[in-house]
């Protein structure tokens, strides 16, 4: 009797192993955020998403675009006074004074470390005249770079009721963040003094993001909250070389759902090697060629994240420079290989000559050419 239950036991056992490491691989963040939005920063793939497309608030995440229109505009050393409207925009603030003059360095700290509305206000004076203009260079940047559901009307956030966008738009935004080296510097300062005029003590300015000591790797980025927002959070954190960026929008607990999200992406997914650096991928034919075959490899290596199982889910499409003719050399570009995963195309490399292909002499070419004829 005790040998036939050991040896049930023995075969259930697997089933229930197999189902919790399923189960572990595929369970999803228990989030309080309204919208939410996971991207792989290497490759873009979007791992975990909560109504990305739905039109929020976004606070004081704001700041991200401010930041990028003005690394992307403005020079460090550029000086800034501070007009009467920076000096009196409300909320957090780092108290700038009428006619005090900053460098945009100082003030870019300012804005990504305190969150500066005052900041935010003499930065789009600074690059573009005006708040007004300044929110229609932002959009018009957001539109480049892909956020197409999003719309500002100031640089800060505080609120305005045509001022939205989404956790998609801000997760490709924040993504277009996290690859400015400066902008990396920036919100990852921990802290920093800087003058202030007319007063016996400089202004310190200290990091406010809690995720630097919530999460190993964190990189940033932005938190943000107003009434009508709710909080808001856009991060990032990198490990073993891959960075994840996480948006979540009306969260009213923004640091759990955020560890969450992070946790399951980096639990979840792994970098797989689709495609090896001089990897042969095929044959291909060459007109007038002497062996008559090229041998097309990969210009590089190709990585994508995926779960368990998902390899089958992978295709591959061949994008020839059709008809090839010798010669050709090593390394020359003879077309392109497409990776696709669930039928979308996530990214090409271009297939080179693995090997020299002469050109066959005339001699040769004509006695092929009779061959076939006969």
């Amino acid at each position: 009797m005790l040998k036939r239950v050991l040896y049930v036991i023995l075969c259930i056992l697997p089933c229930f192993i197999f189902y919790s490491v399923v189960r572990a691989e595929t369970a999803l963040p228990n989030l309080s955020a309204e919208a939410a939005v996971l991207l792989d920063w290497n490759s873009g793939r979007i791992l975990y998403a909560r109504n990305p497309h739905l039109s929020r608030h976004m606070a004081s995440t704001t700041k991200i675009m401010t930041a990028i229109v003005a690394l992307e505009r403005g020079n460090f050393d550029d000086e800034v006074k501070t007009s009467p409207r920076a000096a009196n925009t409300g909320g957090s603030s780092i108290w700038l004074e009428e006619g005090e003059i900053k460098t945009l360095e100082e003030l870019l700290l300012g804005l990504m470390l305190r969150s500066g509305n005052d900041v935010a206000v003499a930065i789009a004076e600074h690059i573009s005249g005006s708040v007004e203009k300044f929110a229609e260079l932002m959009t018009e940047r957001a539109r480049e770079l892909g956020a197409q559901n999003t719309s500002f009307r100031n640089p800060h956030g505080l609120h305005h009721p045509e001022h939205y966008t989404t956790a998609y738009d801000l997760a490709l935004i924040s993504a277009h963040a996290m690859g400015i080296k400066e902008f990396r510097r920036i919100i990852s300062t921990p802290g920093i003094a800087i003058s202030w005029p007319g007063h016996p003590w400089d202004r310190f300015l200290y990091n406010q993001n809690k995720l630097f000591t919530l999460y190993q790797g964190a990189e940033g980025i932005k938190t943000g909250w107003t009434t009508p927002a709710g909080r808001c959070f856009a991060g990032a954190a990198i490990r073993n070389g891959r960075r994840l960026i996480s948006v979540v929008l009306n969260a009213p607990q923004l640091w759990e759902d955020t560890v969450a999200l992070l946790d399951y992406g980096f639990a979840n997914f792994e970098y797989k090697c689709l495609v090896e650096e001089r990897q042969y991928l095929k044959s291909v034919a060459v007109v007038d060629g002497v062996s008559g075959k090229a041998e097309a490899i990969a210009s590089s290596s190709f990585y994508f994240p995926l779960r368990a199982l998902e390899e089958n889910k992978v295709t591959y499409r061949f994008i020839l420079n059709e008809p090839l003719k010798a010669p050709l050399k090593e390394g020359e570009r003879i077309g392109e290989l497409e990776i696709c995963f669930q039928q979308e195309a996530v990214g090409v490399i271009d297939l080179l000559a693995g090997r020299e292909v002469k050109k066959i002499g005339l001699w040769v070419s004509l006695k092929r050419k009779l061959g076939r004829r006969e």
